[in-house]
C-alpha cells in the first residue's frame, strides 16, 4: 500500500543485521553478474571463443534471472525463506566455481544461466525476508536496502573484479566472487532469521492469479518501460561522450562513476520515495528521466552539462527502482511471495529491448538517435505510469 508517512520507527538492530547481510549478498552476486563484461575479450581468448559468443555469458544471465527466478520462487514458496536464501547463494557460489573449473564454453553458458536463475530467486526471497523484519511502513526503505547492492556492484564490485582479472586471470577473479559468496552465506546462517513459506492454501493458483493479476502487469509494463528507455541510451553512452561530447581515455571512467555513484543515491534516497508514495515517486522519476534524456540530446556537446544530465540519469533511473518493486508488491496482495520475483524480470527485459531498439537507432541514425529513442520511450511511460497510479491492491 502507498502510503505518506511522517516518522517511522528504527529497525531494531537484527533487523539492521539483517538487511545489511542480505544487501551483501546481493553486492556479492550483482559483481558475478556485471563481471563478465570487463572480462570479456579475456574470456574469449582463453575458452577459444569469439568475443559476439562470449557476449552470450552476458545474455544467458539475464535470460536465467528473467525467466528462471519466477520458476524457482514459485518451486520454492512453501519453504522456509532463510533455507532459500542460504541454497540459492550456496548453488551460486558453486556455480561460480564450476565456470572456474571448466575449459568448456557451453558448459561455462549453462552455468551463466543457473546462476542467472539463483539471482532471481534470491532477489524473491530477500525482498520477503526484509519486508518482514521492518516495520510495515519502511519497507519500501528495506527493498532500497536490497536493491542498493546491487547498485553498488555494477559502480564499484565488477570494475574493481575487472581490474583483478586483468592480473590474476578471469578465473581468479571468479575465484574471488566465490569466496565473498561463501562470506555471506556463512554471514547468512547467523543474521537471517526463519521466515515460514506460504501454506498451501497461498501457494499456486492463487499466487499466480493475483502475482499476474492485470493491475500487476499494468506496473510490470511501467517497469519495463522505465529500463528501456534509460537503456536505450545507457548501453551506448561510451560512443556517446566519445563522438558528441569529446571525451575520451580515462575521463569516460570519471563519468561512467559519476552515474554509477548517482545510481547508488537514487536507490537509497528511492526508498524513502517509496515509504511517502511510490505511485507519485513512479511519475516524478519518469518525467525527471525523459527530460534528462531530452536534455542529453541537445546539451551533448557540453562536457559539464553532460556530467550534470548523467547524474540526474542515474538518480531517476534506480531512484524508480524500490517504488516499483513496492508497487507490484502491494498490488499482487495475496500473489506477493511469488510477484517479488517479477519487477527484476521485466527490468531485465527493458535492459536488453532498451539496448536492441537503440542500437537500431545508431544503425539508421547515428549515435545520437540512441539518446532520442530512451527519450521518446520516456516520453511513452509517464501517461502509462499516470494512469496506474490510480490501482489498488484487491484484497482477498
Amino acid at each position: 500500500m502507498d502510503v505518506q508517512t511522517r516518522a517511522v520507527p528504527a529497525a531494531p538492530p537484527s533487523a539492521r543485521r539483517t538487511l545489511s547481510t542480505l544487501f551483501a549478498a546481493n553486492f556479492v552476486l550483482g559483481t558475478a553478474e556485471t563481471l563478465v563484461i570487463g572480462l570479456l575479450v579475456v574470456i574469449s581468448g582463453d575458452l577459444g571463443v569469439s568475443v559476439p559468443a562470449a557476449g552470450g555469458l552476458v545474455t544467458a544471465y539475464a535470460v536465467g534471472l528473467a525467466a528462471g527466478g519466477p520458476l524457482l520462487t514459485m518451486a520454492t514458496m512453501r519453504l522456509d525463506r532463510r533455507t532459500v536464501v542460504r541454497g540459492s547463494i550456496a548453488i551460486f557460489v558453486v556455480g561460480n566455481l564450476l565456470a572456474v573449473v571448466t575449459a568448456d564454453y557451453v558448459t561455462f553458458l549453462v552455468a551463466r544461466g543457473i546462476t542467472g536463475a539463483l539471482h532471481g530467486l534470491f532477489l524473491a526471497t530477500a525482498f520477503t525476508v526484509a519486508t518482514a523484519v521492518v516495520p510495515r511502513e519502511a519497507a519500501g526503505r528495506a527493498m532500497a536496502a536490497i536493491l542498493l547492492g546491487n547498485t553498488l556492484a555494477g559502480a564499484f564490485g565488477a570494475p574493481l573484479g575487472t581490474a583483478l582479472g586483468q592480473v590474476a586471470g578471469w578465473r581468479g577473479a571468479f575465484v574471488a566472487v566465490a569466496a565473498l559468496g561463501a562470506l555471506v552465506l556463512a554471514a547468512s546462517w547467523f543474521l537471517v532469521p526463519s521466515l515460514p513459506g506460504t501454506s498451501a492454501d497461498d501457494g499456486g493458483r492463487g499466487q499466480l492469479r493475483n502475482a499476474f493479476a492485470p493491475r500487476v502487469l499494468a506496473l510490470l509494463a511501467v517497469c519495463f518501460l522505465v529500463f528501456a528507455a534509460s537503456c536505450a541510451a545507457w548501453s551506448y553512452v561510451v560512443p556517446f561522450l566519445e563522438e558528441v561530447t569529446g571525451v575520451s581515455g580515462a575521463m569516460v571512467g570519471v563519468y561512467l562513476m559519476i552515474y554509477g555513484a548517482a545510481t547508488a543515491a537514487g536507490a537509497y534516497a528511492g526508498g524513502r520515495l517509496a515509504d511517502w508514495n511510490a505511485a507519485r515517486a513512479l511519475v516524478l522519476g519518469l518525467t525527471g528521466l525523459t527530460l534528462s534524456l531530452a536534455a542529453l540530446w541537445f546539451l551533448g556537446s557540453s562536457p559539464v552539462m553532460v556530467a550534470l544530465i548523467l547524474a540526474l540519469l542515474g538518480v531517476c533511473t534506480m531512484g524508480m527502482a524500490p517504488s516499483l518493486q513496492h508497487r507490484v508488491v502491494s498490488l499482487a496482495g495475496p500473489g506477493a511471495p511469488l510477484a517479488q520475483s517479477l519487477p527484476a524480470s521485466a527490468a531485465n527485459v527493458g535492459v536488453a529491448t532498451g539496448a536492441a531498439v537503440g542500437g537500431l537507432a545508431i544503425s539508421g541514425f547515428g549515435v545520437p538517435a540512441a539518446v532520442a529513442v530512451g527519450a521518446l520511450i520516456g516520453a511513452v511511460a509517464i501517461p502509462v505510469a499516470m494512469a496506474t497510479s490510480r490501482l489498488k491492491p484487491v484484497r482477498e
